[in-house]
């Protein structure tokens, strides 16, 4: 070494008192040189220099929180809550991407083939697809987190439904304004897309998070086929129509009450696993 710490920012040091520059080029120095430890060692007040080691340790250990959930502090979200949010994989940058892409394409695909059912089909589905992958041991890379966390299942649950489901109607309702030539049937997604997502919901808590949305999803696929093999040409799709409609908020309505009877099984029961106490 061709130079040491001086003594009197070697105590600044001590005492934590250095300030950048300096305390970066000390840090640096006292890494490599053994004397200047030794040096510290003798000039620091041990509970002292404890008590600033921790704080650093502290502050490295301390999670970095991400601009979402900043953001969502900043709306008035509890830092617990926004926490909550934040890591819910499908409010991450790639899947907002995937899915503001697949209506892109979508919707240019309906204005070249006039074809609004295909727009109608697709976007229940997707509201769908993002709660159920909001939550679950096999799909939620966080989901061990927040189980333990002191939050009651069932909201935790509740809390990211309505983030994605937020997040969906939004990137679906831009998607409506780009077909204004349909009028009122553009926005026919709506109703149905509240009933799968209820309904997949209320399926998850007896059959998991990822056989029950899959269920609905199928029921869907098929109630458009039969819909389509039964209508006379250029009519619109049943699920679309006034009656249709009916019946999608009536589903959308015993799915939340279903939902609701069934909410403590989110606590007694680790979804998509074995039921609570292990296997016999």
């Amino acid at each position: 070494m061709t130079w040491h710490v001086a003594e009197e920012d070697l105590r600044a040091y001590a005492q934590g008192e250095l300030s950048p520059p300096l305390l970066w080029s000390a840090d640096a120095h006292l890494t490599g040189c053994v004397q200047c430890r030794a040096r510290l060692a003798e000039a620091a007040d041990p509970v002292a220099l404890d008590a600033g080691w921790a704080r650093l340790d502290a502050e490295l250990d301390a999670p970095r929180p991400s601009l979402l959930e900043r953001m969502l502090v900043r709306l008035g979200v509890a830092d617990h809550t926004a926490r909550l949010l934040a890591a819910t994989p499908v409010l991450r940058r790639s899947w907002l991407l995937s899915v503001l892409f697949l209506l892109v394409m979508t919707v240019l695909a309906v204005r070249l083939a006039d074809q609004p059912a295909l727009f109608l089909a697709l976007a229940p589905l997707l509201p769908l697809a993002g709660v159920a992958l909001s939550y679950g041991p096999s799909l939620d890379p966080t989901y061990e987190m927040a189980v333990v966390s002191p939050t009651h299942g069932f909201r935790l649950l509740m809390i990211r439904t309505v983030a994605v489901l937020t997040a969906g109607l939004a990137f679906n309702g831009l998607a409506t304004l780009a077909l204004p030539a349909y009028g009122l049937l553009a926005l026919a997604w709506l109703l149905p897309a509240l009933a799968l997502t209820g309904t997949g919901l209320a399926l998850t808590a007896r059959l998991g998070p990822v056989v029950g949305p899959s269920l609905v999803g199928v029921a869907w696929v098929t109630v458009l086929a039969v819909a389509r093999a039964q209508r006379h040409a250029h009519d619109t799709l049943a699920p679309f129509t006034a009656e249709g409609q009916f019946a999608a908020a009536a589903l959308a309505i015993l799915a939340a009450l279903l939902l609701h009877r069934t909410r403590d099984r989110f606590d007694t029961r680790p979804l998509g696993g074995f039921p609570a106490g292990g296997v016999g």
